[in-house]
């Protein structure tokens, strides 16, 4: 035996924590949740802007609370977020429909400002204030903002629209954007991803409405 060291009866990492598992979320609003949402948004702050724009988008709510000017295409519809602004690296450029480019069309564009939202240098940052007095009628279990991204996916996918559109929108490098066929397929298939996003806003415009979540069909332009 070593020097120094003596028998133990137990092991000494017994009563240690080891790595905690981060959980995995599957929290989806539902139409009704989605619509308090939608209505608890007050349209005169930034964060209620944002909020109906992770709604209507599927965005990551960094990727439109640092949404900047120069990413706008007004005369295209098209917001096109840089490799450096997106989690996988990825540019992503999305068609937006009506409702998103009136929610854009609302926000004032001051001089020498590049961000559309929140402190001037660096975009919107204060989610957890901002969430903490958001208070949605209706709502009682936890949410947080990226359940949004979740629930968008799951309503498309509800309506009809096909996985692979859905990654498109949502910018994800899974399903058939993985492996071998994301090297040679890269097609973005902007045509159906901008459908999709129509589509999802037709529908997200009739439960605002308290009109019946009907299904549209998909209109190719």
């Amino acid at each position: 035996m070593l020097e120094g060291l003596t028998d133990v009866d137990a092991n000494p990492c017994n009563d240690t924590k080891g790595q905690t598992k981060r959980s995995e979320r599957n929290r989806t609003l539902s139409p009704d949740e989605l619509r308090a949402v939608w209505n608890a948004c007050d349209m005169n702050t930034d964060f209620g802007k944002i909020v109906r724009l992770l709604i209507l988008t599927g965005c990551r709510r960094e990727e439109i609370g640092g949404l900047m000017w120069s990413e706008i295409n007004q005369d295209a519809g098209t917001i096109s977020l840089p490799a450096e602004r997106t989690k996988n690296h990825r540019a992503h450029t999305l068609t937006l429909p009506a409702m998103a480019l009136d929610i854009l069309a609302s926000v004032p564009r001051m001089v020498d400002r590049e961000y559309l939202f929140g402190v001037r240098s660096i975009g919107f940052r204060s989610w957890q204030v901002a969430m903490a007095h958001f208070k949605p009628d209706g709502i009682t279990d936890e949410w947080k903002l990226h359940d949004i991204r979740r629930s968008v996916a799951t309503g498309m996918a509800d309506l009809g629209i096909l996985p692979h559109v859905i990654e498109n929108v949502l910018n994800h490098v899974s399903g058939h954007k993985a492996g071998i066929a994301g090297i040679y397929n890269r097609s973005k298939g902007e045509r159906e991803m901008k459908n999709a996003l129509a589509m999802w806003s037709e529908h997200i415009a009739s439960i605002v409405s308290g009109g019946e979540n009907k299904v549209v069909t998909l209109r190719v332009s």
